[in-house]
């Protein structure tokens, strides 16, 4: 009984973190992934994926079926290759990264480290502030606790940038209580 109190007491603490105190280690952290929206083999993917100019139709037609599962050959090719097993890498070498994707300059995914919920985030803050109409911006949601990763995670979006210009967006999920 004694080591369960424990756990609890210690599970309690890492959640006591001040906003404050984890504002700043987020700003922090959007600092050092600026260095993946400029990581060559994700900017060669999103530069790929926007010279396809794919209409914003098609990207919806997509992201209809992405939901229930029928576009399964996107949704492989989104997570194989170059660029997922990229962002994989950089998961891994970060503890405090989770589910990682890169978007195109229409928010449609280009690569993931695992199957996003949606195709499509261009409607989504994370991508509208990080590409900003080509500008490049941070995007830092609130932490939310993820019940199935027991954690509150915060999403972080920075530009993927082509020189001076952003051409797309990456988002990587930051567990909080890993950050240090």
């Amino acid at each position: 009984m004694k080591k369960l109190i424990l756990v609890v007491v210690l599970s309690a603490s890492a959640f006591a973190q001040s906003a404050g105190e984890v504002q700043k280690m987020l700003v922090a952290e959007a600092e050092k992934l600026r260095a993946v929206g400029k990581d060559p083999v994700v900017v060669a993917a999103v530069q790929a994926q926007n010279g396809k100019k794919l209409s914003l139709t098609k990207i919806k037609v997509a992201d209809n079926r992405w939901g229930v599962n029928k576009e399964s050959v996107l949704v492989k090719k989104t997570i194989t290759g170059p660029c997922a097993d990229r962002l994989r890498e950089i998961v891994a070498a970060n503890p405090a990264y989770s589910e990682t994707f890169a978007m195109d300059d229409q928010g449609a995914v280009v690569c993931a480290t695992a199957k996003t919920t949606d195709y499509w985030q261009g409607d989504e803050a994370k991508w509208e502030r990080a590409y900003n109409a080509g500008k490049g911006g941070v995007f830092i949601d609130r932490p939310k606790l993820d019940e199935s990763a027991a954690a509150r995670i915060a999403q972080i979006s920075v530009p993927v940038m082509d020189g001076d210009v952003a051409i797309g967006a990456v988002t990587v999920g930051v567990v909080v209580e890993k950050l240090r």
